[in-house]
């Protein structure tokens, strides 16, 4: 973790990103982290959105790893992905776990 920053406020630069991410783009997690000012630390941004509030408005569900996969460990009551059905819902099409960077990422790569 970068020194002279509490995880607070490096959740917060984190946070401040993702929440820019416009609707039916994906963005990666190294991408969220570079633009947040913390290169090399793609792992903490999983780890804040990990642990992120059910109820928080962040679209933490456009964020994806480097390749393009989904997260596969968020299932709804009727075990759905809950990112690929919110991806969906915003028109970006996943194929099995994958989403086409070229198309939908985010700035392309930042």
């Amino acid at each position: 973790m970068p020194q002279n920053a509490s995880s607070d406020e490096l959740a917060r630069q984190i946070l401040q990103v993702v929440a820019l991410i416009p609707y039916g783009k994906v963005a990666s997690y190294g991408q969220i982290a570079k633009m947040a000012g913390l290169p090399k630390h793609a792992r903490l941004v999983g780890y804040v959105l990990k642990h992120l509030d059910q109820a928080s408005e962040i679209p933490w569900h456009r964020v994806i790893n480097s390749q393009g996969k989904i997260s596969l460990s968020k299932l709804d009551g009727q075990g759905e992905n809950i990112q690929r059905t919110k991806l969906l819902a915003e028109g970006v099409m996943v194929i099995g776990d994958k989403i086409n960077l070229k198309q939908y990422q985010w700035m392309n790569g930042g």
